[in-house]
């Protein structure tokens, strides 16, 4: 059996490579799984929310899934989840599998928490897609209410330590929601586009980021709400951030004369066609971009000039 350590940092070297390629990660992502030493690993079992793969002494991933709008919600934690993080204290709670907690998957739970093992907690933030956070760890198990209870580690962290103290948990749950807050805030502004980039139609999701009109450290206008998104291509987002690119309140497009100046090829030739263009604008007039946010930002692009 190869070694346990070993194979759960490999584990969770993939899962952080691929979510660094594709933001959210697909049911078709976590089932491929990452190859070891020759052998393919699974990361989930599609049937089950507690994994444990064979090759491993302990738990290697939880999952919660989203549930599809009319589908049957199995377990509490699927409704509850993403409640209990935006209001939360410092840990989640996690439904065990059934009403049995001396059952092979809730034991893996209990076996996670006395020997503070780290795993990987695939949190689903729309059907079909997850977000994955590694590390996290299985801080409370309850026989009776049938529930684990799961803290969030620091992201990025080289070593794969528990967070002791209230302060340590809570700092890491805020930065579980800052990132939950920008995925949904990403998801809503694209989908609002229908998936394409509101200067360009570009039509790869994976190509798009979701570009605040006004910056989110604005506490009075930067709130996450669709109107202060605009869709854009990650060469639009820069040129736009940069101040190259500006958009009117009436959702004409103007090229900086910076870039107007400059000759150097195709890519140039595309940017500089956007100016006096109009913005493609989503089919919801609640979902178009605000015209008195666009305003404010404008008087910076006109600044910048």
């Amino acid at each position: 059996m190869p070694d346990d350590q070993a194979l759960r940092l490999a584990a969770f070297d993939a899962v952080r490579r691929l979510s660094e390629l594709r933001g959210d990660l697909t049911s078709h992502d976590l089932r491929s799984g990452f190859e070891f030493q020759g052998e393919r690993i699974p990361l989930i079992n599609p049937q089950r929310g507690i994994f444990k793969p064979r090759q491993m002494q302990f738990l290697l991933s939880i999952r919660t899934v989203f549930p599809r709008s009319g589908a049957r919600v199995w377990y509490d934690d699927q409704r509850d989840v993403h409640s209990q993080i935006y209001k939360g204290d410092d840990a989640v709670d996690y439904a065990f599998m059934g009403d049995n907690p001396d059952a092979a998957d809730n034991r893996w739970l209990r076996e996670a928490m006395e020997n503070r093992v780290p795993v990987i907690y695939f949190l689903g933030v729309a059907p079909g897609c997850y977000q994955a956070f590694v590390p996290t760890f299985v801080v409370g198990w309850d026989a009776r209410a049938l529930k684990a209870r799961i803290a969030f580690g620091f992201p990025g962290q080289a070593e794969l330590a528990l967070p002791d103290t209230p302060a340590e948990r809570r700092y890491a749950l805020h930065e579980v929601k800052q990132r939950l807050h920008q995925a949904s805030f990403r998801d809503a502004v694209i989908s609002a586009y229908n998936g394409r980039c509101a200067l360009s139609g570009l039509p790869e999701q994976l190509l798009l980021d979701a570009a605040h009109i006004i910056a989110d450290k604005d506490m009075e206008y930067g709130q996450p709400v669709v109107s202060n998104g605009i869709p854009l291509s990650k060469i639009h987002h820069a040129a736009f951030d940069a101040h190259l690119i500006g958009i009117d309140p009436d959702y004409r497009v103007h090229v900086s004369d910076r870039l107007l100046s400059l000759k150097d090829g195709p890519l140039l030739e595309t940017l500089k066609r956007l100016d006096r263009g109009e913005l493609h604008l989503p089919a919801r007039l609640i979902d178009r971009p605000d015209r008195d946010r666009l305003a404010m930002r404008f008087e910076i692009f006109k600044a910048a000039a």
